[in-house]
C-alpha cells in the first residue's frame, strides 16, 4: 500500500491568531496535529513544540530525559507504537518545562493527534479533543476518544450527544499537553486495508461541521489536499468560530509497474 496525503490548516473568521500546528512527514508516513492552548500564554508556542518534539523523535529516537510514561504499552504493540506514546510524553514535559522557564508561557498547553502507518499497520497516538477518524466503505469511525467534560459526561450518561453539543463548556479538557509534568497517553493500534482514508483534525472543524458531511467530502473529494480544503473552507462557511485543522491520508493499492508510475508521477501534479 501507498499514501497519499495533505493538510490544510486556516485561522477561521474569528480568531486573530492560529495556535493550530501540524506535520507530515511524508517518508516515515507520519501525521502530528496539535490545537494549542492559552492565548496570551502562547498557545502557539505549545503546539509547535509538541509536532516539532514527536516529528523529531520518531525521525530518530532520543533519550527519554527522565520522563516517566503514565501508562505502559502493551508487549504485542509494535516498536512504531510505543516509540509514538514515548514521542508524546517527550512532548508533553517539553511544553510543561518551557512553561515553568517563561512565566509569560505559565497556562499554555496543547491538544495531540498523531498517526503513524508502517505497513497496513496504523498507530494512533492521542491526548485532548482533536481527533481521528477513519473512513472506510462509506463509514465514518472515530478513532479516539475526547479527553473533554462534556464528553465525559456523554459516556456516563449525564448529557445527551446533542447537549453536549449545545453545551458552553465544550472547551474544557480533562487532559491536555504541558498541565503536568506527565499525561496520560492514549495509544491504539488497527489494521489499514486499500481505499481507507484517515482524517486528523481539530475540534475547530467538528463544532462546524457533523460527521455526515465529513464523511460526504471525504467520499466526494479524492485528492487530499483539495478535501482538507474543502472541510476547512466547510468550517468557516458555518462561521469558522475557531482555528480549524484538517490533514486527509488516502490509502492506495502499491503501483506496480511503468503504467502506474507515470499515473501516479501525473496525480502528483494536481
Amino acid at each position: 500500500m501507498e499514501i497519499v496525503s495533505g493538510g490544510v490548516t486556516d485561522v477561521g473568521r474569528v480568531r486573530t491568531n492560529n495556535e493550530d500546528s501540524f506535520r507530515i512527514l511524508e517518508p516515515l508516513n507520519l501525521f502530528i496535529l496539535s490545537d494549542g492552548m492559552g492565548g496570551e500564554a502562547h498557545g502557539e508556542v505549545a503546539s509547535a513544540l509538541a509536532v516539532e518534539t514527536i516529528a523529531d523523535y520518531c525521525a530518530q529516537p532520543k533519550e527519554d530525559s527522565g520522563v516517566t510514561l503514565a501508562g505502559v504499552a502493551p508487549d504485542n504493540w509494535s516498536a512504531d507504537t510505543k516509540r509514538l506514546q514515548n514521542a508524546v510524553s517527550q512532548a508533553n514535559f517539553r511544553i510543561y518545562d518551557s512553561a515553568q522557564k517563561n512565566p509569560e508561557q505559565r497556562g499554555m498547553g496543547a491538544t495531540l493527534t498523531a498517526a503513524w502507518v508502517n505497513g497496513s499497520k496504523l498507530s494512533v497516538a492521542h491526548v485532548g479533543d482533536s481527533r481521528a477518524y477513519l473512513l472506510r466503505n462509506g463509514a465514518l469511525q472515530q478513532l479516539t476518544s475526547d479527553h473533554s467534560l462534556v464528553a465525559e459526561q456523554v459516556r456516563r450518561g449525564i448529557l445527551t450527544p446533542q447537549q453536549a453539543e449545545e453545551s458552553e463548556m465544550q472547551s474544557v479538557l480533562l487532559r491536555a499537553l504541558g498541565a503536568h509534568p506527565e499525561v496520560q497517553v492514549d495509544v491504539d493500534e488497527t489494521e489499514l486495508f486499500p481505499h481507507d482514508v484517515l482524517l486528523l483534525c481539530s475540534d475547530g472543524l467538528t463544532r462546524m461541521v457533523t460527521e455526515p458531511e465529513i464523511a460526504g467530502t471525504l467520499q466526494a473529494e479524492t485528492n487530499p489536499v483539495s478535501a482538507a480544503q474543502k472541510l476547512v473552507d466547510l468550517a468557516n462557511e458555518r462561521g469558522g468560530l475557531d482555528n480549524v485543522t484538517v490533514i486527509v491520508a488516502r490509502v492506495q493499492d502499491e503501483s506496480k509497474g511503468w503504467l502506474s508510475w507515470m499515473r501516479r508521477g501525473s496525480a502528483k501534479k494536481d
